[in-house]
């Protein structure tokens, strides 16, 4: 399958979540480490609007965070759409694109990158909110087939500052766990 079409996906599952939040679940803290809600739907709008640009022009003057007015629903479903009307782009495929202080990579691997994080994100928002989480299982796959090429090495890890130490699970963990985990996400997060 596409892998434009699993990101679609995730971002549904990320967007029935979203839909409902109040100002008041802004301040909810989230499992990403010293943010809230509203800090992680900033960086969510900052990151889409970000890709989108670089999709079109092959990098972003600026990978900061976004901003939220008085409905943050509305700002991240704005950022959303820009960044789905960038995917639709038949020629993305094709070409380098820059992402952030990441690096430079080919379009799919860009994809990939924002599958990944759409994925946490979705979990992040859900775990913060109390909400149940049922992502799409063919995009969690793909995201966890990306995760397992992430270098585990702490060094590497903490210079990127995007993910922490491999956290470990049992043989009976579910593949959205194993990805979780490799993020650096604890699964029983609460």
């Amino acid at each position: 399958m596409d892998i434009r079409e699993l990101d679609r996906r995730a971002l549904a599952t990320i967007d029935g979540l979203v839909a409902g939040i109040r100002a008041e679940d802004l301040t909810v803290r989230t499992p990403c480490e010293g943010w809230n809600l509203g800090d992680l739907l900033r960086h969510q709008v900052g990151e889409n609007h970000s890709f989108a640009v670089a999709f079109r022009r092959g990098s972003a003057p600026n990978w900061g965070d976004g901003s939220l007015g008085e409905n943050a629903y509305a700002d991240y479903a704005e950022s959303v759409r820009d960044y789905l009307t960038a995917l639709e782009d038949d020629g993305l495929f094709g070409r380098q694109v820059t992402v952030g202080p990441a690096g430079t990579f080919p379009g799919k691997v860009a994809v990939a990158m924002h599958l990944v994080d759409s994925v946490a994100y979705g979990w992040d928002i859900a775990k913060a909110l109390g909400l149940s989480y049922d992502p799409d299982p063919e995009a969690v796959a793909e995201a966890l087939r990306v995760a397992e090429r992430i270098p585990a090495d702490p060094a590497a890890r903490s210079a990127g500052g995007a993910f922490g130490p491999v956290v470990e699970t049992g043989a009976t963990a579910t593949p959205l766990d194993r990805f979780l985990a490799l993020l650096g996400r604890s699964p029983d997060w609460s």
